[in-house]
């Protein structure tokens, strides 16, 4: 079959589409074919070598974590998804396989049935987002209505939904974005929009802090609320050692945590986002639909900037 491919590390041109062994269902794995898959950003810093300590010099590797898809061999879990349904879900990032190829194989904890509402492409924008702002604001935050909720990052894949999220738990949101994207954040459910520039000490404070690029994490820890809270799903790339090391020393805090995460949603959490998509609390936000032959084209459209929501490359037939 084929699968997105590159045989060292670098810019988004390393990346091609070469044939791999297929797949096969097993006793506990289900086989997948995949329609659709979205790009995020812990593949552009895996792709250009940024964890390279974490992932090793052995190649070729893959890219892809989220994948929409028919299932085409249901093994011992036919009963909750037998062959022709849609699913979504993730692979296991830095495994032997990857979202962005033709079948996968995996296990059922890693995928649920997808929103019937929504086509391939918008499925899978909301596979990362949907199941990350879920969980950072919903089990980690435990964001409550009324309370004031900051989103540095709010136009991009994740935060769009975590604005629509915190918009629909209650909250008062304000969206930290360019200039040139507010009125964008705001159509999606954020109160008010701020410039990312503004400095973080002119911002006001926050009971909960939701961060989507790492950097100056000490700073905005500062504006929490004294019972705030701080959720971020990345560490700074260019100061990984300090910033871990900062990340282990906050989780401890007892006043303003501040926790990161990385997602590897369940079928639980995967099935609470399809809810609320389907009750229409939060929608797909699809920046760009791209064919399987420009894998290389939407990582480059990513990692330039200024992508509003998800990029999304299509894989198969979306039928």
């Amino acid at each position: 079959m084929r699968a997105a491919l590159f045989n060292r590390y670098g810019g988004p041109d390393e990346l091609y589409i070469g044939k791999v062994p297929m797949p096969k269902a097993s006793a506990t794995e289900t086989l997948i074919r995949v329609e659709a898959a979205s790009i995020n950003g812990g593949e552009i810093a895996g792709r250009r070598g940024d964890l390279k300590l974490v992932t090793g010099r052995r190649f070729p590797k893959r890219t892809g974590i989220d994948f929409v898809g028919i299932v085409v061999d249901a093994g011992v879990d036919a009963a909750y998804a037998p062959v022709g349904s849609r699913v979504w879900g993730t692979v296991k990032a830095g495994g032997q396989q990857g979202a962005v190829a033709e079948y996968i194989s995996i296990g059922a904890a890693h995928y649920g049935l997808a929103p019937k509402r929504l086509t391939a492409a918008e499925a899978a924008t909301l596979v990362a987002g949907g199941t990350t702002a879920l969980r950072a604001l919903g089990d980690l935050a435990r964001l409550r209505a009324g309370e004031r909720l900051l989103v540095r990052g709010a136009a991009g894949g994740v935060g769009s939904v975590a604005v629509q999220l915190g918009k629909h738990l209650g909250a008062h949101v304000t969206g930290l974005a360019h200039p040139k994207t507010a009125d964008f954040v705001r159509a999606h459910g954020a109160d008010e929009v701020v410039d990312y520039a503004t400095p973080p000490e002119h911002l006001g404070t926050y009971d909960v802090i939701f961060d989507t690029r790492g950097t100056e994490l000490r700073t905005y820890r500062r504006q929490l609320t004294p019972k705030g809270r701080m959720i971020t799903i990345i560490f700074d790339l260019s100061r990984p050692i300090r910033s871990v090391a900062y990340l282990l020393i906050a989780r401890l805090s007892r006043s303003r945590p501040l926790r990161i995460f990385f997602g590897d949603p369940d079928r639980a959490l995967l099935e609470e986002v399809a809810k609320l998509v389907e009750d229409g609390a939060i929608h797909p936000v699809l920046d760009a639909e791209m064919p399987f032959e420009q894998i290389a084209t939407a990582h480059a459209r990513l990692e330039r900037g200024g992508v509003l929501g998800k990029v999304v490359v299509r894989i198969g037939d979306d039928r």
